[in-house]
């Protein structure tokens, strides 16, 4: 049985304005109506997998079970990392999790951002790298390269070797033009996937004679790691006390047990904008392109939004519905200067969206202004907003589809469409849905102070603390 770890707490900025600090990419629709993570998670279900382990961070729990929910995957554990520390601890974690729960478990380490389009080949190789792996090694899995990329890492297997496993001879840091036309030329190099195959206790082993400082952090976090719902909440003492490292770093450049695998599945990191040009079919219902090269990229990512290109050449177009990106394409990797300063100048669209995502559902600003917000909010089914009250504000619901339960000081009912609550200043009320269907409602805030941490929990489903 083999037992998936998808790794899914970063959150970069080079798909910015997709994504962002507080929906990285691998949550986002990118490629088609689902998104990256929930693709991978599909991906290594099902027949011969073990349920996942997810790690990830504090503030994606949510999104990431809920998108689990939504794609029918159910997840082992989801472990929860308290800071980013890089994929080095995140893997080691893991691995010494698994091993706590079965001394024979075979892992397949997965990034959640990266695009398979022939699964059948990637499940091919998996299968080709199991004896490898269960012999001892570390089996990383190498792209097929059609171009000579100077923004991927590269494998170089071993001269004269055959097919399925092979020793990896070294690993190349992203090369130069001239390194990368040369190792194209002679057909035997391969792109580095970041995908790994291996014995639970081989990665440990590993990590104990090449980055034995992270064993003892690792471990205490683990140990001392607290329940909480779904989720495994790895303690935040000993985690502070790592260091950022990555796996490929802390391990597989230093290990001499790497075994390669060749993988022909049509992978893309979809590392920046470029990468989705080229691997990506965009949308194109609401574009529209006159005279412009195949070269340039338009792309609107909301429903009833239109971006029309007249005459472009090499421009990457993304509009959001707060921000919109225009670069050329050349330059696109330069893209995380833009959200750097953004921050500086402390615009929101740096880090966040207008849309915020919250374990019963979300909300979204629409409009507002002096002492007053109106927002739409939408309540999954069975999701059930805390009990609170607000010192500065007042609230009015008005239900536009779905069926809600609502609790205002004592009173509890029941409010359908077309029908509405108000919620007077410092008045505890509740609001939850016990359908089947979403419920979307529209709710006016009014008050001289309107910010989201003027509110007071009394009770919570998702034992949320002080934070909104």
């Amino acid at each position: 049985m083999l037992t998936p770890v998808i790794l899914c707490g970063g959150s970069g900025t080079r798909l910015w304005p997709l994504s962002r600090k507080s929906y990285p990419k691998q949550f986002a629709a990118l490629t088609g109506p689902e998104s990256l993570f929930q693709a991978t998670a599909r991906r290594h279900s099902g027949e011969g997998n073990a349920p996942p382990v997810i790690v990830t961070a504090d503030a994606f729990r949510f999104i990431a079970a809920g998108q689990l929910a939504e794609a029918g995957v159910e997840p082992g554990t989801i472990l929860l990392e308290p800071e980013p520390r890089n994929t080095g601890p995140a893997v080691l974690a893991a691995a010494m999790h698994a091993l706590a729960q079965d001394p024979d478990a075979m892992l397949l380490i997965a990034p959640s951002d990266h695009v398979i389009g022939r699964p059948a080949a990637l499940r091919a190789a998996i299968g080709a790298g199991m004896d490898a792996a269960r012999d001892g090694r570390i089996v990383t899995f190498g792209a097929v390269p059609d171009r000579a990329e100077t923004g991927y890492g590269w494998l170089e297997p071993d001269a004269g070797e055959g097919e399925g496993a092979v020793p990896l001879r070294r690993f190349v840091e992203k090369p130069g033009p001239a390194e990368a036309e040369r190792m194209l030329a002679e057909g035997r190099h391969l792109w580095n996937m970041g995908l790994f195959l291996a014995r639970a206790d081989t990665l440990v082993a590993a990590f104990g004679t090449h980055a034995p400082d992270l064993v003892g952090p690792v471990r205490d976090s683990l140990d001392a790691a607290a329940r909480d719902l779904d989720f495994l909440r790895l303690a935040a003492g000993p985690w502070s006390r790592l260091r950022q490292v990555s796996f490929d770093y802390a391990v597989m450049e230093k290990a001499a047990n790497v075994a390669v695998v060749r993988c022909d599945a049509g992978w893309s990191d979809l590392g920046d904008w470029q990468a989705v040009a080229r691997d990506v079919v965009a949308p194109s219902a609401n574009v529209t392109a006159i005279d412009c090269d195949a070269a340039t990229l338009l792309r609107a990512e909301s429903p009833g939004q239109q971006i029309v290109g007249l005459g472009l050449q090499g421009i990457v177009a993304v509009a959001m519905p707060d921000a919109v990106l225009v670069a050329d394409r050349a330059r696109v990797q330069e893209v995380r200067r833009v959200v750097d300063l953004l921050r500086a100048r402390g615009a929101a669209q740096a880090d966040t969206f207008p849309r915020v995502h919250r374990p019963w559902g979300w909300y979204e600003t629409l409009v507002g202004g002096e002492r007053f917000v109106v927002k739409r909010i939408c309540v999954a089914p069975g999701g059930i907003l805390s009990l609170q009250s607000h010192l500065h504000r007042a609230e009015h619901w008005i239900v536009v589809t779905g069926t809600v339960r609502v609790t205002i000081a004592e009173r509890t009912e029941l409010l359908t469409e077309n029908q509405s609550a108000y919620i007077p200043l410092g008045t505890v009320h509740r609001l939850e849905n016990p359908g089947r269907l979403a419920a979307v409602l529209i709710e006016v805030q009014t008050g001289a102070y309107l910010a989201e941490d003027d509110i007071r929990r009394l009770e919570d489903a998702y034992a949320r603390g002080a934070d909104p």
